[in-house]
């Protein structure tokens, strides 16, 4: 039996080289029933484009090289790369599967002939959304149908920017699905171990608040997104419908990992603390990092991730020599950080050795990085928590110190108490004799003040006497010297009339009567008379009605309710002020324009005095500009605009000099000449005006005039 065994698999053997030589094909591979993948490995012929401008048809007359690597490395190279391969199908299965192990590739495509001897291609690569995949697998799997016994030629073509490794496999949908499970399986058990450590140290870090636990979980998510992106997981889990991120995921999440590292060695390792000239060194490696990526993205894809690489590795060699130095200056953590880091770089060489088929490739070997990377974010664990320790105990012991300074200042202050409380008694007497004068003195400025305001409202009222008695005298003058006619006149009426009584009792005829009437008429000048007597009449009225206009006004301005809120007319108060200053004006132009205002909160008597204060102001500095001659205008507006009403008060006297507008509202200063002012009215109008809530504004120039500009809300509030 074991005889008639291997004569037909020798029989078969010879069939099938009879057949290949036939046709003048080599057969290079042959899938039979196993459980397994079939690896494509030594013996793939290879043929690199440099040009990238060769298609399928000139690729068929090319010659291609044997590869004799157990896993074909093509480094990183800015050509396309072509692989040639035949397979014999000696299982029962028409429909397999072509494995490509390799995610980041850009731009991948199987050529292979149909059944009516034409070529066609199959393409995928990271320029394409993942949803296009053949296969829900993050490596690139290709469907191939290839008939029972028979063989078939294929060609892969392959660009990619990074580096190249092309381990290839063919099988079953069974076989692959089964090898990427195995494959997700341990990836998924360093993908949980990392994120049990970002919950960890996010634990702790609240815990702690370490500022340095936090750059750490940045630093491992960091890592772990690297891992993620070179399994091709985060191309098919974080942007599966981003070709554009899937392309350039090849330089920012490198980018996004050295950032973090470098961010986390300087505050871990204390770098501007412990060495501030390699610490600036830090800050270049972050520039350099940013300047790769940007440069990659840009178009120039080799030379960005070549550049990557080896600033990476030199990061890597920096950062170990940083934490020897720290090592020196017996800062315990930097020991686990450069053991950690150490470990990792050893890991990085196996890698490398591998992929240039030093080391021997196996499971160990193909997830060294990521049992690198684990070891790495467990001594750094270890460094973190030296770290604590060591916090802790200058913490203990700076608590202890802390505890025999308060000890012995209790001592002291016990002593010092006693002294104290001697001390304490003599200053409480002085203090209260002290405190005694105080408020004496707070009362004397009191009064001091109160007596000032009314020294300021005594000098209004004497202006205001003098107006007052200037705009009553005129009417009165005018009402007395009617007096004297009007009476006359009134005797002769009444003589007139007993004239009349007379010659009505008399035994005259009527003939006679009216005669003797019409010469009493005559003689009287009874028409005139008549005439006379009106318009004396209506003189008195005029000059009564004029003088209870003034006695109004007086009584409008001055108010004596200015202590309570109340509800006024602006333009009224204006008017009334004005009226009284009528004197003072009457050889000024005043040009009023008054606006449609609403009744507002306010102190009436108070605005009246603000009013005449500004105006009266105005006045002296018309009349010393004019110096009694025509020119002079003062111009007075009320508007209203939203919840405040404005007042302007405009004149073209003298102005004001800018070097003292800051201290027109000082009490005291004025620039009247001495003995025309009390320096107080600014300062009261300025008073006035923030107990309305309201703001006052100066704007004048010396020689052109003033003009203030009185802003008062509708309504107060929180009065």
């Amino acid at each position: 039996m074991i005889i008639k065994k291997y004569f037909l698999i020798f029989l078969l053997l010879l069939i099938s080289t009879i057949v290949c030589d036939a046709s003048d094909h080599k057969i290079d591979y042959i899938i039979n029933q196993k459980e397994e993948l079939l690896k494509l490995d030594k013996g793939v012929e290879v043929y690199i484009d440099q040009t990238n401008t060769l298609s399928l048809a000139d690729i068929l007359h090319k010659n291609f090289e044997i590869n004799d690597d157990q896993n074909p490395n093509f480094g990183i190279t800015s050509g396309t790369v072509w692989i040639k391969f035949r397979i014999l199908n000696q299982t029962t299965e028409k429909n397999l599967y072509l494995l490509v192990a390799q995610p980041s590739i850009d731009n991948i495509a199987l050529h292979t002939l149909n059944v009516s001897g034409k070529w066609q291609s199959l393409e995928l690569g990271e320029y394409k959304a993942y949803k296009n995949r053949f296969i829900d697998n993050p490596n690139y799997t290709f469907p191939v149908s290839i008939e029972s016994n028979t063989y078939k030629e294929f060609y892969i073509s392959i660009k990619s920017k990074d580096q190249l490794q092309t381990p290839i496999y063919i099988g079953t949908e069974r076989m692959v699905s089964q090898w990427e499970a195995n494959r997700a399986l341990l990836f998924g058990i360093y993908i949980g171990v990392i994120l049990i450590m970002v919950a960890y140290h996010f634990f702790i870090y609240f815990s702690v608040k370490t500022i340095s636990y936090l750059f750490y979980i940045l630093f491992i998510i960091g890592v772990g997104l690297v891992q993620l992106n070179f399994q091709g997981y985060a191309f098919k889990f974080l942007w599966p419908n981003s070709p554009w991120m899937a392309l350039n995921s090849t330089f920012l999440v490198p980018m996004l990992s050295g950032l973090t590292t470098a961010f986390f060695v300087k505050k871990f390792l204390h770098t501007k603390q412990f060495t501030p000239k390699l610490h600036t060194g830090i800050n270049i490696y972050i520039s350099l990092c940013v300047l790769s990526a940007s440069i990659g993205m840009f178009g120039y894809e080799v030379f960005g991730v070549m550049s990557l690489q080896i600033i990476a590795l030199i990061g890597a060699i920096y950062g170990m020599y940083i934490a020897y130095v720290i090592i020196q200056k017996n800062y315990r953590p930097a020991k686990f950080f450069l053991l950690a880091f150490a470990l990792f770089f050893i890991c990085i060489i196996i890698f490398v050795l591998t992929n240039f088929n030093i080391v021997p490739f196996n499971l160990f070997t193909s997830y060294i990085l990521e049992i690198g990377s684990i070891l790495q974010i467990v001594f750094l664990s270890f460094a973190l928590a030296d770290e604590i320790n060591i916090n802790r105990k200058e913490k203990e012991a700076s608590q202890a110190q802390a505890l025999n300074i308060l000890k012995e200042n209790e001592r002291i202050i016990k002593e010092q108490n006693i002294i104290l409380e001697k001390e304490v008694s003599k200053r409480t007497a002085d203090l209260s004799e002290s405190n005694e004068n105080l408020q004496k003195l707070i009362y004397d400025l009191k009064q001091a003040q109160t007596q000032l305001v009314e020294a300021e409202k005594l000098a209004s009222l004497g202006m205001l006497t003098a107006g007052i008695a200037h705009e009553i005298n005129n009417p009165i003058n005018f009402v007395t010297s009617s007096i004297n006619p009007l009476k006359r006149d009134i005797n002769e009426i009444f003589e007139a009339l007993t004239k009349l009584e007379d010659i009505s009792l008399s035994s005259t005829t009527i003939a006679e009567k009216k005669l003797e009437i019409g010469a009493l008429k005559n003689r009287l000048e009874i028409d005139f008379l008549k005439e006379e007597v009106q318009f004396l009449l209506t003189g008195i009225e005029e000059g009564a009605q004029r003088t209870a206009g003034i006695v109004k006004s007086l009584r409008i301005f001055s108010r004596v309710d200015e202590y309570d809120l109340k509800q006024a007319d602006i333009n009224l108060g204006m008017k009334s002020t004005l009226m009284i200053l009528n004197s003072v004006l009457s050889d000024i132009e005043l040009k009023t324009n008054y606006g449609e205002l609403p009744l507002i909160e306010c102190y009436p008597g108070k605005l009246n005095q603000l009013f005449l204060n500004l105006i009266t102001n105005a006045s002296y500095a018309i009349k010393k500009k004019f110096n009694g001659q025509s020119g002079g205008k003062l111009d007075i507006t009320t508007l209203l605009n939203e919840d405040y009403i404005y007042i302007h008060i405009k004149d073209n006297g003298t102005g004001i000099d800018e070097n003292i507008k800051d201290k027109i509202f000082d009490p005291f200063f004025t620039t009247k000449d001495v003995g025309e002012g009390t320096g107080l009215g600014l300062s009261i109008a300025y008073q006035t005006i923030l107990k309305h809530q309201g703001e006052i504004i100066l704007n004048s120039k010396l020689g052109e005039g003033t003009e203030f500009i009185i802003k008062i809300p509708i309504k107060q509030s929180n009065i």
